[in-house]
């Protein structure tokens, strides 16, 4: 991917993009969905990442999490690696991660796949306060990686990672053939 040259960084996203996390959303939504039930509480919605951005203020937040995130550390110890990896390994400046995911089901997929050592940085779902579409995990990792904004590309596979690049002021690539659901 010749577009990638010229940046002092990369960050890139990992579901979609590195590996393809072996988790069955459907079923994560529905044992997301339990916890609300099981605490007589109404979801904000049937859509995972509302019953996510929902359940702080339900008072659910910790059992949320922990639900998405057992499924996401299982799934990522059999995520086949994507093809795009392999372009990860090949680069000479620092590279990141930022993930939608949280940051051990991150790690334990990279470190799978023998690509720990090729990534400088990672940022989880729940490394900072707040989660991509918001700007700070991207900009977060770009810091931690001693760059401008300017001077950096965040590749990725959805449109949640398109628009976190350009809320963060960020070049944006899409891996493979463009974007995908979340």
């Amino acid at each position: 991917m010749t577009a990638l040259n010229g940046y002092d960084a990369i960050v890139y996203d990992l579901d979609g993009t590195l590996v393809d996390l072996d988790v069955d959303w459907d079923v994560v939504a529905s044992d997301v969905r339990a916890v609300y039930d099981d605490a007589a509480t109404e979801p904000p919605g049937d859509d995972l990442w509302a019953m996510l951005e929902g359940a702080a203020e339900a008072g659910l937040l910790e059992a949320v999490e922990e639900t998405i995130a057992s499924h996401e550390r299982t799934g990522a110890r059999t995520a086949p690696r994507l093809s795009f990896a392999a372009d990860l390994e090949a680069r000479s400046v620092p590279v990141g991660v930022c993930s939608l995911n949280c940051e051990a089901a991150c790690r334990h997929a990279l470190a799978k796949h023998g690509l720990t050592p090729a990534v400088d940085v990672v940022v989880g779902r729940d490394t900072v306060a707040t989660q991509k579409p918001d700007p700070e995990p991207l900009l977060t990792a770009i810091g931690e990686l001693g760059v401008e904004p300017e001077r950096a590309v965040f590749v990725g596979d959805s449109e949640r990672d398109e628009r976190t690049a350009r809320r963060a002021g960020v070049d944006f690539e899409y891996v493979g053939d463009g974007p995908s659901g979340v």
